[in-house]
């Protein structure tokens, strides 16, 4: 999949692979709008010759592979609950995805199109409880389309986690290893996520402010400018930023603090489980000094203390 029409970065804009997933109540056949970020997508293809797989959840169909590689495919109805039809099955698509480095094949009933979508548009999902007998914890963001329909941005990464495909490589720091002071904004739309880094920069030694957007990231900022003035970058250590987030992307954020002369000097550390090249491109055009993706302790640990040590003041 092609960036033909390259997305700017600073724009805080993200393209949408907007496809449909078919819900059978009675005689009545409802659809369900859903996304995900054309950077996690790397093709869609028609449904493949499955093996199947003893022991696996139900919504797990089988693997396949795709030259030479060996792809789990799940089954989206089946993840969020819906009842489909072999009618509605057997024209249905396979988007393979990437996260954090694992591809993985989601079955959706149809690929619609891409949409560009800004994400101070997109409202963060809290509010969604059960949209359609789908568990809230399930969507991510949700934002209204044309005729007042709304598109549910999906948390596929939860998948794969159920799956038990992708484990955090965390593990205790070695004592005594990094003695750092100071603080360090982290930014990330998931508490899961925030957790697991906040407490890898404990460890580290900083203390760690917490944002859930770059709107509230700028604010924070803002807060602390008036608090310690122009010797900020020498107590705000680093800031360590997410990309996908509502209201304001991580690409969007960082742009804006490297414009202002008031905060540039402090590092960005982007860490995303987008894993395509393209993305780490945009992050260092936003002014990122590292693209981590999602989540390797080690890696995390010495890009941090690589990126600190080469901006203490």
């Amino acid at each position: 999949m092609g960036h033909g029409d390259i997305l700017k970065v600073g724009s805080n804009e993200m393209e949408l692979v907007d496809f449909r997933i078919f819900k059978r109540e009675g005689d009545e056949i409802y659809e369900g709008i859903y996304g995900v970020n054309v950077a996690k997508v790397r093709e869609i293809i028609r449904f493949p010759k499955l093996t199947e797989l003893p022991g696996v959840p139900p919504f797990v169909e089988g693997i396949f592979d795709l030259r030479g590689v060996v792809i789990p495919v799940v089954n989206l109805a089946k993840w969020m609950g819906v009842e489909s039809s072999e009618e509605m099955d057997k024209n249905a698509r396979v988007i393979i995805a990437e996260f954090n480095n694992i591809l993985i094949g989601f079955v959706v009933h149809e690929a619609k199109r891409i949409r560009r979508i800004n994400w101070k548009d997109i409202e963060p999902a809290s509010f969604v409880s059960n949209q359609g007998g789908l568990d809230g914890s399930k969507v991510t963001g949700v934002t209204r389309i044309e005729d007042d329909a709304v598109l549910l941005i999906l948390d596929l990464e939860g998948v794969v986690q159920e799956l038990g495909l992708y484990q955090p490589s965390s593990g205790t720091l070695e004592e005594g290893k990094y003695n750092f002071s100071g603080y360090v904004l982290l930014l990330d739309d998931s508490g899961t996520a925030r957790r697991i880094i906040k407490d890898a920069l404990e460890q580290m030694g900083f203390d760690v402010i917490e944002a859930t957007d770059g709107e509230q990231g700028l604010k924070i900022l803002e807060d602390l400018y008036d608090k310690h003035g122009e010797s900020l970058p020498s107590k705000l250590r680093l800031i360590a930023s997410d990309i996908e987030m509502p209201l304001m992307d991580g690409f969007h954020f960082a742009a804006k603090v490297k414009s202002d002369n008031r905060f540039k000097m402090i590092p960005i550390v982007f860490n995303s489980s987008i894993s395509d090249h393209f993305s780490e491109i945009r992050g260092k055009e936003a002014g990122g000094e590292a693209y981590l993706v999602k989540f390797d302790s080690n890696l995390f640990y010495d890009e941090v203390a690589r990126v600190v040590r080469a901006h203490i003041q």
